[in-house]
């Protein structure tokens, strides 16, 4: 791993995403926590940000009285979900950082971040503009932790020689989320967002190199 990597790793390994403020410390209580978070989830892929919080709390197997002592408001369970997807694409990218093959990492967490993007637009506008009425950073600070790492990727592809050398970091991402909003109502939107970001790792791959 080179040294810019190692550095990024300790970085990242001082800030995670998830707030473990707000968690309960009872088992029974981080028990229904978590489970409220998963079948959020769910719920918000399948339905958007207009989920039925009721059906959240039936799946969960808790009472809706359950669901909003831990999550008083919509926007407080959005965030809560929003900053476990965060957290996991931030370990991801950790873990690429480790791996030999720099430009197949930097690949794997695009793809992943576009599937993020295509899976969760409707929650992210939602905070987006709470944040902006409220006027607090929290989607800047999600940002720029994916910049960071998304940095890392690149950076060490840029390094190997793999990509090419004027790739930018905050060029590509805007690119990735470009082609998550330009796909996401078509009716393959999965399918033509994967060609889309073939397209663009393609433009990124050293052209000394072979296609894979």
């Amino acid at each position: 791993m080179s040294p810019v990597s190692k550095g990024v790793v300790i970085a990242l390994a001082d800030h995670d995403p998830r707030s473990r403020a707000g968690r309960p410390k009872r088992a029974d209580a981080r028990r229904n926590y978590e489970q409220l978070l998963e079948q959020a989830r769910t719920a918000f892929a399948e339905s958007g940000v207009d989920a039925s919080l009721d059906e959240i709390a039936r799946r969960a197997g808790v009472a809706s009285g359950t669901l909003y002592r831990h999550f008083p408001t919509r926007l407080d369970l959005i965030e809560a979900v929003l900053a476990e997807q965060i957290a996991e694409l931030v370990d991801l990218g950790r873990g690429l950082l480790a791996t030999e093959d720099e430009f197949e990492a930097l690949s794997t967490w695009l793809r992943a971040t576009l599937t993020h993007g295509l899976t969760y637009r409707g929650l992210s506008a939602a905070v987006m503009n709470s944040a902006l009425d409220r006027g607090n950073d929290l989607v800047s600070t999600w940002h720029a932790e994916l910049f960071t790492v998304g940095g890392a990727l690149l950076t060490r592809a840029r390094q190997s020689g793999t990509v090419v050398a004027d790739a930018d970091e905050a060029d590509v991402l805007k690119m990735v989320g470009a082609i998550a909003w330009a796909a996401q109502d078509t009716p393959d939107s999965a399918a033509q967002a994967d060609r889309l970001l073939t397209l663009l790792l393609n433009g990124l791959r050293h052209s000394g190199l072979p296609g894979r």
